[in-house]
């Protein structure tokens, strides 16, 4: 049995099992990332779609992800390469390239307007080992990586990458315990420890999707932008309040289709009230 130390689960896996994320597994009583080099997803996005308003914009970013997540969000986008054995297509099909493919892929894009490589679409760090690897050569070659996260990864995963990521979104799913636990299988506490660390030493943007009964409180929204604001971001040289957040409508999917979509105008309100903390407050599916 060896047991892995990527997030708050420490899953103790058996030779030849998988841990939670379904990304990981005991391989000769070493914990290693099955995943590794498995890509699932590939695509030249805007940047704004990871979602980044104030890093590079106008740019376009080559956005790759693999399989495996440590999170069992009811409203997932990505269901098929983030819930494991619980959806019907598992491992999901995927093809495999080698930290130097990607990073010469990256590069080739340059032309097209590339600016580097995005690690996002499943939880990037469930295969942390793959981002490291591939983002050490791509700042090689002179290019940016961005992450988009969960934040749900121990400091010791944070220190194995984070001498390579220029920029990250990480999900603030809400701010309170009962509902990243309960629903989100979570660790709310993980996440803020990412986030403050995160913001020393990168450019950092939040996400929060509202949902409906969940976290759509005036309350809520005051809790989560009144921390934020009480950061300190060392890396642009701002304070918390100059961290932008990102505000998004939920649609229903996967497995909470009995509720309806967030109302936009509920949308534009929480803004309104994020606004009285923070400076850069955005909206998104709108």
């Amino acid at each position: 049995m060896a047991r892995c130390s990527v997030c708050f689960r420490h899953c103790e896996i058996d030779e030849g099992k998988t841990g939670f994320c379904g990304a990981r597994g005991n391989d000769g009583g070493k914990v290693v990332a099955l995943n590794y080099g498995k890509i699932t997803s590939l695509a030249l996005d805007p940047i704004e779609k990871k979602p980044l308003n104030r890093f590079m914009s106008g740019s376009k970013i080559l956005s790759v992800g693999s399989y495996g997540c440590n999170l069992r969000c009811p409203f997932c986008q990505n269901s098929e390469i983030s819930w494991g054995k619980e959806v019907k297509r598992w491992p999901y099909e995927a093809e495999e390239l080698t930290p130097k493919e990607l990073a010469e892929m990256a590069y080739f894009y340059k032309a097209k307007g590339n600016i580097g490589v995005a690690y996002t679409y499943n939880e990037p760090l469930t295969g942390y080992e793959f981002v490291r690897d591939c983002a050490k050569l791509v700042h090689e070659m002179g290019m940016v990586n961005v992450l988009v996260t969960n934040g749900c990864a121990s400091m010791e995963v944070y220190d194995e990458i984070i001498p390579y990521i220029d920029a990250m979104n990480i999900d603030l799913k809400g701010f309170k315990d009962e509902y990243y636990s309960k629903l989100l299988g979570g660790d709310r506490q993980m996440v803020m420890d990412f986030i403050a660390r995160a913001v020393k030493d990168c450019h950092v943007e939040l996400t929060t999707l509202i949902i409906p009964g969940e976290n759509d409180s005036e309350e809520e929204m005051e809790n989560i932008s009144s921390w934020i604001a009480s950061l300190t971001d060392v890396y642009d040289k701002k304070q918390g309040r100059d961290i932008p957040l990102h505000i998004s409508r939920f649609f229903p999917q996967f497995h909470m289709t009995d509720r309806n979509a967030t109302d936009v105008d509920l949308i534009y309100h929480l803004k309104d009230i994020a606004k009285k903390n923070l400076r850069y407050v955005y909206t998104g599916n709108c």
